[in-house]
């Protein structure tokens, strides 16, 4: 492609809207263009990168037997509502009414779809397992679009749908696509974990969250040097060092003047945070509950939600916390509560001589011991992991990093097939619901997520697999008829072998087709000017490292397929 015939409209300045890398170098690069909030068109440079990704997605998938289809975008009312998330979904799911009063949502996902389709024709064992995909614009109502393609409204999506026998064969659906979703990011030339993480509105058993690993990252992740990795919503600890040896000690009720905060508390009595025991009191969908954690410790909002399957989790007012639990608002204890479920984190279960509220105004309990002096509904893993706490495999310490979330997997199990009557006959007839896995990838979020990965002060730095094209040619003396005589001539020469090019043909300044060239990012630049070319030499520079070869006329072709290769030989060491 000639850039004076192509659609680059590349921008010098920093749009006022951009956050972040991608969307700053996504606008000024030419690769996108907002409509609406959170709604953006994909101009040429981004739809090639779109291409790219989903031929490897495809290439990946179609290897470990998977089938392509394609869904529709309007899912009916109802559809939702066998599967009973038309009401629990939230306001994200984005709802509307046709001419006939008939409700549809746009679909962010299609368990629903899919679970119809198999219901009516994969009827029998024999035809188990399959995995049907497609890849598709899907839509989700943000409260707050923002960071680009990264939280939009509009988003390309791949999800895939296995359908398996029972649970060992859901394994090991679940197993090939952990494996295809590994190789697709590696070959994207993406620096990649797969960590445990929440299953959120989905649901099922079990997941896995593909992280590129990125300052900008709005996930946090725990990581171990023995492999383990969860995301800080799901990740787990090793106990606690609990002072579990002491003996109990008579419980004793003190005076705390003013002092009803974890930092006053503990610095009046002389004892650490952690001796303390923080009771907090939530408004959930069944009621009211009092969770327990240590007072040098938060509680993780993600698994108090999932253990009390509940969709409204919010903090009981101090009015609700005077008339309810009978206490007073930062003296609230689990010392002789009945009347109210208390669920503790499993940290606390062998605590001694805790400190605790004593549900009266200025006063504490000391020397609590919960299992002698309250009554505990459940122990709860409810703690909130951070840097630093040791593995719950190997009891090492943790690290963390920031990570964007580009693919997520899924144990569905029979949730959907269950709730929609989806079964299959067994071998005895015997009608059975199919064991289920869901899939996604996000293929905008990934070329998002390669630029937030790889870019510099200049501008993008594309990994060969996904640029937009493999070498730039650029031709710095455009009037010089030899020079651009010549230029045409490598650029022919090149489409001969099948090498991707852009060839900046324009009749621009030297400068600034060197910053659209570094600002667009692709690999390899040829740069041909007047005084390499009168020694019959012309520049090759690597956008990666900024390293810079002089090469011989004649030596073009060869040197550039070489560089290519190197590339990617680059990119396939890390390909399991």
């Amino acid at each position: 492609m000639r850039f004076s015939q192509a659609f680059i409209p590349t921008l010098k300045e920093k749009p006022a809207e951009a956050e972040i890398p991608s969307h700053t170098l996504m606008i000024r690069s030419g690769m996108l263009r907002k409509l609406g909030s959170g709604i953006y068109s994909y101009l040429p440079l981004a739809k090639k990168v779109i291409n790219y990704i989903e031929t490897i997605v495809r290439e990946e998938l179609d290897d470990k037997g998977c089938q392509e289809i394609l869904m529709p975008v309007l899912h009916p009312r109802e559809l939702w509502e066998m599967s009973g998330r038309w009401a629990v979904y939230g306001p994200e799911l984005m709802r509307l009414t046709d001419r006939h009063d008939r409700e549809f949502a746009l679909g962010p996902t299609h368990e629903e779809v899919i679970t119809l389709i198999a219901k009516y024709d994969i009827k029998s064992y024999k035809k188990l397992p399959i995995n049907l995909y497609q890849i598709q614009t899907k839509f989700r109502d943000e409260i707050r679009p923002r960071f680009g393609v990264m939280r939009s409204r509009e988003f390309i999506m791949k999800d895939a749908y296995s359908f398996d026998k029972d649970k060992a064969g859901l394994q090991k659906s679940y197993d090939d696509m952990y494996d295809a979703y590994s190789r697709i990011f590696a070959r994207c030339g993406l620096k990649s974990v797969a960590v445990e993480a929440d299953v959120g509105a989905i649901g099922g058993s079990s997941s896995h969250e593909f992280m590129v690993l990125a300052e900008t990252g709005e996930s946090e992740v725990l990581h171990c040097e023995c492999g383990y990795a969860a995301t800080s919503e799901n990740a787990k600890i090793a106990p606690f060092d609990d002072h579990s040896s002491e003996d109990m000690k008579e419980l004793a009720k003190i005076h705390t003047p003013d002092r009803k905060s974890v930092e006053e508390v503990s610095a009046y009595l002389g004892v650490l945070p952690e001796k303390l025991i923080k009771t907090i009191v939530y408004k959930a969908d069944d009621g009211f509950v009092a969770i327990l954690i240590r007072g040098d410790r938060e509680i993780n909002n993600v698994k108090l939600a999932n253990f009390l399957q509940c969709l409204n989790l919010e903090f009981a007012t101090e009015q609700e916390i005077e008339n309810i639990v009978k206490s007073v608002a930062g003296f609230v204890g689990p010392v002789g509560k009945k009347k109210i479920k208390i669920y503790a984190d499993e940290n606390l279960k062998s605590a001694k001589n805790m400190v605790t509220g004593a549900d009266e105004l200025d006063y504490h309990y000391k020397n609590v011991n919960l299992e002698r002096d309250a009554h505990i509904d459940k122990w709860v893993d409810l703690v909130q992991a951070v840097e630093g706490d040791l593995c719950p495999k190997c009891g090492k310490p943790m690290t963390s990093f920031r990570g964007i979330e580009v693919g997520q997997i899924f144990q569905l199990g029979d949730k959907y097939s269950t709730s929609m009557e989806a079964t299959y006959d067994a071998e005895d007839g015997t009608a059975i619901p199919y064991q289920m896995g869901c899939y996604g990838i996000g293929i905008t979020r990934t070329m998002a997520a390669a630029i937030e990965q790889f870019h510099d002060k200049d501008g993008i730095i594309w990994p060969i697999s996904i640029s937009p094209y493999e070498v730039e040619l650029i031709n710095l003396s455009p009037a010089e008829e030899d020079i651009t005589s010549f230029c045409d001539n490598v650029y022919e020469m090149l489409q001969d072998v099948f090498i991707d090019v852009l060839y900046d043909d324009r009749d621009e300044k030297a400068g600034f087709k060197f910053k659209d060239a570094d600002l667009i990012g692709i690999p390899i630049h040829i740069i041909v000017g007047k005084k390499n070319f009168e020694n019959e030499m012309v520049e090759i520079k690597i956008r990666k490292t900024g390293e810079k070869i002089t090469c011989a006329f004649d030596d073009i072709v060869e040197k550039v397929e070489q560089l290519i290769d190197d590339l990617y030989e680059e990119i396939d060491k890390n390909v399991e």
